[in-house]
């Protein structure tokens, strides 16, 4: 749990609550459709019950996670239509190649880079696995619902930065 103390205001949770009127965006890597539906329903429940706006974009993989998100905020800026925070999803699964870690680094770190320089609530569901089976334990909502944990994250920080901002 995440608390944040004024001086003398006692501990304030940063986790549970409705964030009404807030906007999150969620871009999803799909190139494995099945991992992608399930990361992508765990991470679509939390928002939803967190009363937020969702818009969902989809690229066809991982790497193109983080350019996808920077290229809706720049639209957001220009319509006026702000987004609030981000979650990218994805799955990554190491193979016989060097493939994996480039793909694996450089998505977390285009997520990384992308809430800093925005100072912009980001929850990362990029899955970097071994197996596919490994995969399906982190994805499926019953199990580890890496999709809801990202969206979760995200949350967290936007509640985090409403309050410091109040």
């Amino acid at each position: 749990m995440v608390t944040t103390r004024k001086e003398g205001a006692g501990a304030a949770s940063l986790n549970g609550g409705p964030l009404e009127g807030a906007r999150v965006l969620i871009v999803e890597g799909r190139y494995y459709d099945a991992l992608a539906d399930e990361l992508l329903a765990g991470a679509r429940a939390v928002l939803e019950a967190a009363g937020v706006e969702v818009e969902v974009i989809t690229v066809p993989g991982a790497l193109e996670v983080p350019i996808a998100a920077e290229i809706a905020l720049e639209a957001a800026e220009v319509t006026g239509n702000a987004v609030d925070a981000v979650v990218g999803l994805g799955v990554v699964i190491r193979g016989e190649t060097y493939h994996f870690e480039i793909v694996a680094g450089e998505s977390a770190r285009g997520l990384m880079d992308l809430g800093m320089a925005h100072a912009l609530p980001v929850g990362n569901g990029i899955l970097t696995v071994d197996t596919e089976a490994q995969a399906w334990e982190r994805a499926r909502v019953s199990e580890g619902n890496k999709g809801g944990g990202a969206a979760e994250a995200a949350l967290t920080l936007l509640r985090l930065r409403r309050r410091l901002e109040a």
